[in-house]
């Protein structure tokens, strides 16, 4: 069925779209126009199954009536108020909320308006507190090869994919990278692997090579997700914090991903049992419904700026967005649904037969690698020589021709439902992938 008049704008050539093949999408375009609990439908009115909960977002499945009716509401009440200077119930009574589902000791919530900006508010927050402190000199970030930090210039100094970085020029001075943390030794590994955590100590490598009193921050992903989740080993988290903690370096998490429920608790820091100084989170605090992002903060971090004259701004930095009226609403019944539909416990518990399902395609054509952790996962597949992505694009194409949707980064595919699927619905995920790559050159 063709696209019809109302679904379909007369010409798409003026939304230059992100990370997308423009022109091989224009060419065949891909267009959902309604969204349904675990279900996408197209344009020509088919039903597609959300393999990927929208980008990590939706976790609470789509169009859910509570979350709904809260943006509503709040429109017709207060459709939006500054937030400088100036407050509104809504975004209190939501930073209340985080702080009580957040691992103990984090007591603060900083608004942004998406994972990039949370990242970017956590890098600035870091430098920030170390010359509030009198250590001005603390002034290099360390990420991490492979890291997905968002998009600003900030998010790509520190983050690791070379795609992200190499068409921006000089980025960030001062910046460093941990190595990843996917090994060879680790291949097939079902939940976190056994082998690894020795990979935090190149840290201390950098710590020598620059010294701890040159460094302000490392952020990390618990578990890199856009890169195409890898996993951290079992203890490496732990070396991290006490080689941070040692030389007083903030640990930043970026949980943009991994936050609300999708390693099976509010947070990966409670998930591996490690508590940072600041997380970052956006995606599933609104359930994707409206952008909004957050930086979490320990109240060392907080106190530090509260010093002098009380008439005085303690940190130069916001958004014209911040706390916003509409998307705090959207953010308390996000978090409201997963309480009452106990969303984290459900992924917890549907993790091993996500995990048994995903592994069943070990020995398909073109597999390579399968990894899981939570409702999380990924299936590595074997590149065309000469021509890197290419196979994977094609899975996604024809999985999305047979009604589920995939999500692919380089040659692999990333899967990451929203929390309420059904393990029908996971077979079906793994049936479908099971035929395509079957069918893949």
């Amino acid at each position: 069925m063709a696209l019809d008049a109302k679904s379909r704008p007369n010409d798409l050539s003026a939304f230059w779209m992100p990370f997308t093949a423009n022109r091989q999408f224009k060419s065949n375009p891909r267009m959902f126009v309604a969204a349904d609990g675990m279900y996408y439908t197209t344009a020509e009115g088919r039903q597609v199954l959300d393999g990927t909960a929208g980008l990590w977002c939706c976790n609470a499945g789509h169009k859910r009536p509570r979350i709904v009716e809260a943006i509503q509401a709040q429109a017709a009440e207060l459709d939006y108020a500054p937030a400088f200077q100036m407050g509104h119930p809504r975004a209190f009574e939501l930073a209340n909320r985080l702080v009580e589902i957040a691992p103990d000791g984090m007591d603060h919530v900083f608004y942004t308006n998406s994972g990039s900006e949370a990242v970017e508010s956590a890098l600035k927050i870091a430098l920030a507190y170390h010359r509030a402190r009198g250590e001005a000199g603390r002034t290099r970030l360390i990420g991490r090869e492979r890291g997905y930090h968002g998009v600003n210039f900030g998010g790509i100094s520190v983050g690791g994919i070379v795609n992200n970085r190499k068409h921006f020029g000089t980025l960030l001075t001062g910046v460093d990278h941990l190595p990843h943390t996917h090994i060879p030794e680790n291949q097939w590994s079902r939940g976190m692997p056994e082998l690894g955590a020795h990979l935090a100590d190149d840290l201390e490598r950098i710590i020598a090579l620059h010294g701890a009193e040159t460094i302000a921050a490392v952020i990390v992903e618990p578990m890199a997700g856009s890169t195409g989740v890898l996993l951290p080993p079992k203890g490496y988290l732990q070396r991290l914090r006490k080689i941070t903690q040692d030389h007083g370096i903030v640990l930043i998490f970026d949980e943009v991903i991994t936050g609300f429920g999708r390693v099976g608790a509010a947070f990966g820091a409670q998930r591996f049992g490690v508590t940072p100084d600041m997380i970052t989170c956006a995606k599933g605090l609104t359930n994707g419904v409206i952008p909004m992002g957050a930086v979490l903060c320990g109240s060392h971090i907080h106190d530090a700026f509260m010093q002098g004259p009380e008439n005085l701004i303690e940190l130069f930095h916001g958004y014209t967005y911040s706390g916003n009226p509409i998307a705090s609403a959207a953010g308390l019944a996000t978090l409201e649904t997963y309480r009452e539909d106990d969303l984290f416990a459900r992924a917890l518990d549907l993790e091993p037969y996500w995990q048994e399902a995903l592994h069943s395609l070990k020995g398909a054509r073109h597999v390579i690698d399968i990894r899981n952790l939570g409702l999380i996962g990924a299936i590595e597949l074997e590149p065309i020589s000469g021509h890197p992505t290419k196979r994977a694009f094609q899975a996604f194409l024809d999985a999305y021709d047979k009604g589920v949707l995939i999500r692919t980064t380089g040659d692999i595919i990333a899967l990451s439902p929203p929390l309420i699927i059904e393990t029908a619905q996971i077979d079906r995920i793994v049936e479908t992938l099971g035929e395509v790559l079957a069918a893949l050159d």
